[in-house]
This record gives structure tokens, sequence and C-alpha cells, in this order.
């Protein structure tokens, strides 16, 4: 068996080489790390084994598996490099001429700091002040990153509440930051304490609290006794740091495939309960995801929507403000221009 797993790296490993666009390398991914991979076929069947196998064939499968998909992430890069050094070469721009009228202008009256891009900078600086690093993922994403390794298969219904955007060639504009979860376990051992502040699309029915082009942070922290009681701990200075010391809010229990348990957390707004953030223990199939032994390790996730909090922060009643690109409105947040 430890065998046939070297020479199936072997042969994942040629494949990644000789694949000369990101479609060839899909076509690698789904065949040997994918849902129904080569690999992955390899590591469902371990608890089948004989007990004296288990332990080295289950460490070969994940160590090969590990090498796939850092192979992978290699050679999507380098031929991205590529592509972009071709556009260099072909679309060039010659900044040593005149700026446009337009950006002159633009320059002399001030620019506008966005007041979702000004509270992602605090966020940053609150995150990164409590110990955890910025992580950052595609928008444009795979089926396995985020749905399949979260926990929520083909046909599961979740998929139902995030009404998706799926491109020609079967990947997706991304619904959610908590591919990231997985893109970070895969990168490196616990300790993992990281977030991603980023964009989101789904396809929704607009009204004042739903966009199709939206934010939101990702939160994840794993290592070896992590509790519920931390998560709170996080999350409590977060939201007095961002709206206010004596904020009012509760947390109650809510069904999210990737944790368990799961929770909602509310704020008041207006004299009513808001509905701000889901989060979690990280769901043990999804440490295993990661290549994280959930019996070793736990942790807890959260996800927020950066412009509703940007919206309780300031008080705005409709969040389709924020796309509209409006400067009239941009202009009434504090430190909105700078010049």
């Amino acid at each position: 068996m430890l065998e046939a797993l070297q020479a199936l790296q072997d042969e994942a490993l040629d494949a990644v080489r000789a694949s000369q666009d990101a479609s060839a390398l899909d076509a690698v991914q789904s065949a040997f790390v994918g849902k129904k991979g080569k690999l992955s076929g390899i590591l469902r069947t371990v608890g089948s084994l004989p007990p004296e196998q288990r332990g080295p064939v289950g460490k070969a499968a994940n160590l090969a598996r590990r090498a796939v998909e850092a192979a992978l992430d290699e050679r999507r890069a380098a031929l991205l490099a590529a592509a972009d050094a071709n556009l260099a070469e072909t679309e060039w721009v010659d900044a040593t001429l005149p700026a446009p009228a337009s950006v002159v202008t633009a320059q002399r009256t001030g620019g506008t700091v966005h007041p979702v891009s000004a509270l992602v900078r605090d966020m940053e600086d609150i995150f990164l002040a409590m110990g955890f690093e910025t992580l950052d993922g595609p928008w444009v994403e795979d089926d396995y990153h985020n749905f399949g390794a979260l926990n929520i298969p083909a046909d599961h219904p979740a998929r139902d509440m995030q009404d998706t955007y799926w491109l020609s060639d079967g990947n997706l504009l991304r619904t959610h930051t908590s591919p990231v979860q997985i893109r970070a376990m895969k990168r490196g051992a616990p300790p993992i304490r990281g977030v991603c502040l980023g964009r989101v699309f789904r396809h929704e029915e607009l009204d004042a609290t739903h966009e199709n082009t939206f934010h939101q942070v990702e939160g994840i922290y794993v290592d070896r006794g992590v509790n519920v009681g931390n998560m709170l701990y996080v999350l409590r200075t977060l939201l007095r740091e961002i709206l206010d010391d004596d904020v009012e809010v509760r947390l109650r229990p809510s069904y999210f495939p990737f944790v368990e348990p799961g929770f909602e957390m509310d704020v008041t707004f207006r004299g009513a309960w808001m509905e701000l953030l889901g989060c979690g223990m990280v769901h043990p199939y999804v440490l295993e995801q990661g290549g994280i032994d959930p019996n070793e390790f736990s942790g807890f996730a959260f996800g927020l929507g950066i412009d509703r909090l940007v919206m309780l922060r300031h008080g705005v009643e409709d969040v389709r403000h924020f796309m509209d690109g409006d400067l009239r409105f941009l202009r009434q947040f504090p430190g909105g221009l700078e010049g």
C-alpha cells in the first residue's frame, strides 16, 4: 500500500508539472485530491485496514495529499505569474504621460475613504493586537473549498441559503469567506489564528439589509484546548472596540454545517435585536479536511457581515448605499476625505 501511495503521488506530481493552464490543474485536482479523487479514496479506506497498517498508511496518504495540493498551488501561482508577465509585455501603460484631467481634479479635491474600507482597517488593527494574522483567498472559488470541505455536500439543504453565481467552468463566486478556513489549515500546523476580510457574492433579492455584493470577516483559531469561552472573549472584544463598551449582545443556538455547536450572535439596533454574526466550534469533519486531527486539536470560527457592522456603527438605514458610489453619501462619514 505504501508503494502504491508513492507511485500515486509521483503520478499526480507529474500531471501537475505537465499542466499548462488552470483547466488542466482543475482536472488533476479532481482526479487525485477531489472528493472522488484517488488519494481521497485511499484515505476513506484507512479505517478498514488492519490496526497495525492504519497509522502508517493514513500518515503516508495525508502527506501525499498535502504534497499534491502544495504542488497544485505552486503551479497555479507560476502560471498566473507567467500570464501577468505576458500581459505586461503586450499591454503596457506609459506612466510618464500626463494624467487625465479627471484624475488631476480628484487629486486636488481629495479622495474618498469608503466607510467599509475604513472599518476593515480598524478591524485589522484590532485583530492584529489580539495576535491574529490577516489571511486572503480567491474571489473565484471551486466547489470543494466553498462547500464540500465545509461539510456542505451537493445535496445539502444549506446550499439553498447561499444562492450562488456559477461560472461556465464549474467554479463560482465565493458566497462567504469561510473557504479561507480550509486554506489556512492546509497551509500550516496549529496553532492557527487568522482573519480574512474580503468581498463575497450571493444572488440575493435586494432590500435594505441584503445586497448581492457585500463584505465579510472570517476568523479561525485552532489549537489545543480551544473552547467557547475563548470565542466569546474574542467576539466581545471586537464588538466593544468597534461599537461601544456597553454594546448589548446575546448568543443563541443555531445551525451551521461547518461548526458544532453553532451559535448566532445578535446586537441591539434601533431598539430591536439584529442578527450580526454566526460562530461556533469548528466541526471535526472540517478540521480533517484541513489536515488537522480533531482528537488532538479544537478550534472556533466566526463569520461577520462587515457592511451590517458599518450600518450599526454609523446608523445607516440601507445597506445598498455602500455600493451606489454616491459621493454625497460617502462624504458624510468622519475621515471621509483624504487629500
